[in-house]
């Protein structure tokens, strides 16, 4: 498996982070808590891409789920070693490859597990993942374990196609939402439509959203001075929270 350039390329987006840092089953986490009532059985777990918590482009996002009416639980899938920010920048040769080699499903995974345990532990019995690029890879994984009630990725890595999509209709009760894009070396347009085709009596429910003119990385990582980015962005999001509203 391979990574591209746009895996670590984006923009910082501002705001104000209002969720906390908590340790869950020993884990460091983001924990975004709606400020509504909220069926206390339900969270959200949001697998980050490989810039984790401390981007605050995810933590904002997981903020926007909970004002949704969603706990949102972002683990340190990355095990404190996220790729830095400083990636972004032009001329930066961050070797992601080299990364990687720590971060493969045998260090990834585990860290979920006991997440989940500790929050099934707190009365927690129903969860949906949400996961952008590195973090898609676990959505999936986590659907075919039956983990999870209801999927959402956003331009997925590390997927093969049509493995990975065959045995999610084959194992997952999940139902499945693909936020797609034009550019996507992870995610490509054949895999796309192989999607489509594969998914397309699966019984749980399956959709799939396409940003025109957005690239890897749009809803996460966009550079919202561009409009098609910038709605790629939204909508992507507006998608996603239709999606756990109906599934969830």
């Amino acid at each position: 498996m391979s990574f591209c350039k746009d895996c670590i390329s984006g923009v910082t987006h501002e705001g104000t982070a209002e969720g906390k840092i908590e340790t869950i089953g020993g884990i460091e986490t983001y924990v975004a808590t709606p400020t509504v009532d909220y069926p206390k059985d339900k969270v959200i777990l949001f697998m980050t891409d490989v810039f984790g918590i401390p981007l605050i482009n995810s933590q904002l996002l997981a903020d926007d789920f909970a004002r949704n009416g969603f706990k949102t639980i972002i683990p340190d899938i990355l095990h404190g070693d996220p790729i830095p920010t400083e990636a972004f920048n032009p001329g930066s040769n961050f070797d992601i490859g080299k990364w990687f080699t720590t971060h493969g499903a045998d260090q990834t995974r585990p860290i979920i597990d006991k997440v989940v345990a500790a929050l099934k532990a707190e009365g927690v019995s129903s969860f949906a993942a949400v996961g952008y690029c590195f973090g898609g890879r676990y959505v999936f994984d986590l659907a075919f374990d039956n983990v999870t009630v209801a999927s959402a990725v956003s331009h997925p890595s590390l997927l093969k196609s049509p493995d990975d999509l065959e045995k999610y209709v084959a194992s997952s009760k999940a139902p499945l939402l693909i936020n797609s894009c034009t550019v996507d070396q992870q995610f490509p347009l054949e895999a796309q439509a192989k999607a489509d085709e594969v998914f397309a009596n699966f019984g749980p429910g399956y959709k799939r959203e396409f940003f025109e003119g957005c690239t890897h990385g749009f809803a996460v990582r966009g550079d919202l001075s561009d409009p098609k980015v910038k709605a790629g962005k939204e909508g992507a999001f507006k998608a996603t929270v239709e999606w756990f509203l109906k599934h969830v």
